[in-house]
């Protein structure tokens, strides 16, 4: 395998697309106008639950300019139950490519694709769920987030163009560096919010673990008819 390795980047890197699949839609309501106000030629890209939240917080005319779903963009319905949305190609050509690499642009160019330069993603609530008295495996095993933290872990690792966003809590710090920066991420930003977001997504990973380490295997083959 023959990896890439960068040398020169650019330290600011201006917000032009953005892609947004939350589960904790907290603070959205903010966070969105204040991008737009930002760069007023911002996209979103966005999935289920959060495209329907980003239309009603962009209102209909907005929307219609700055919002995508992300089956329009890339060809391809979401799956039944919502199991399949981001895991495409076209997607993370847009996440990992490196805008410095020749044959990155080419790629990006023959899917008609785009670069994102900002992923705002939260994951299924699976400690949340498990916390719950009445929980059974089986609702355990559907809270299980795959699409959320590959594209997280995707953003977090091209973090020298890509920011990874996965707390609320920094919405309106970021904000505020974009606008410092003239609408752009700052290297600093996007290393420290890689960092968090692989925090994020070990935890959520040792929350799972966790919890099959504690199931003994017949209370979970009780669950199914096989």
């Amino acid at each position: 395998m023959s990896l890439n390795y960068v040398e020169r980047i650019d330290d600011r890197v201006k917000v032009n697309n953005v892609m947004v699949s939350v589960s904790n839609k907290t603070g959205l309501s903010s966070f969105i106008p204040g991008l737009l106000e930002v760069n007023p030629a911002i996209r979103f890209y966005s999935t289920g639950g959060t495209l329907n939240v980003l239309a009603e917080i962009l209102g209909r005319k907005a929307a219609d300019k700055h919002l995508v779903a992300i089956s329009d963009y890339t060809g391809q319905p979401e799956m039944q139950g919502g199991l399949v949305k981001t895991l495409d190609f076209k997607i993370y050509l847009g996440l990992l490519s490196e805008t410095y690499n020749d044959a990155h642009v080419a790629d990006i160019k023959r899917v008609r694709g785009v670069t994102f330069d900002m992923v705002v993603a939260n994951l299924y609530p699976f400690r949340e769920t498990i916390a719950k008295a009445e929980t059974t495996a089986e609702m355990a095993r559907a809270n299980i987030d795959i699409g959320g933290p590959c594209m997280v872990r995707a953003a977090a690792k091209n973090f020298i163009r890509v920011a990874s966003v996965v707390d609320p809590a920094d919405y309106g710090r970021i904000v505020k560096d974009l606008v410092r920066s003239g609408g752009s991420t700052t290297l600093r930003l996007r290393f420290e919010l890689a960092r968090k977001a692989f925090a994020h997504t070990a935890e959520y990973d040792t929350a799972i673990a966790a919890y099959l380490a504690g199931r003994e295997f017949a209370s979970v083959q009780g669950l199914y008819r096989v």
